[in-house]
């Protein structure tokens, strides 16, 4: 089994920033190959995609509303992924949760469903004040 557990939420202003970490513990003690993403929850609305990021970190993908805002990205020595949000926007407020999928095949159809993914993290809350 692996553990997810998100942190760095908290309440920004509109245009700043923050940084949210996901650190994995468990089965990973021997191995930490996993595709990686970021979804997050709006009240209200469904769970979506936010961004994924390869095993290796070579390759990564956003979803149109975030992208040239966010960046994604891994150390795999440290078992962590972070997700860095700039220029931030009230549309952004969310819980925002971390998930491992054992499939480390990295295509559309295989990162963004929520299916796809094994684990997931309990979830970290974003809040963006205009």
């Amino acid at each position: 089994q692996v553990q997810l557990v998100e942190s760095g939420g908290g309440l920004v202003q509109a245009g700043g920033s923050l940084r949210l970490s996901c650190a994995a513990s468990g089965r990973t003690q021997t191995r930490y190959r996993y595709t990686m993403a970021w979804f997050r929850q709006a009240p209200g609305k469904e769970r979506e995609f936010v961004a994924a990021i390869s095993w290796g970190g070579s390759s990564t993908n956003y979803a149109d509303s975030v992208k040239g805002r966010f960046t994604i990205s891994r150390d795999n020595a440290e078992k962590t992924v972070y997700l860095q949000m700039n220029s931030l926007k009230p549309e952004d407020t969310a819980v925002y949760y971390c998930a491992a999928n054992e499939n480390l095949i990295f295509t559309l159809a295989q990162i963004r469903p929520q299916a796809e993914y094994d684990y997931w993290g309990q979830g970290t809350q974003v809040t963006v004040s205009s």
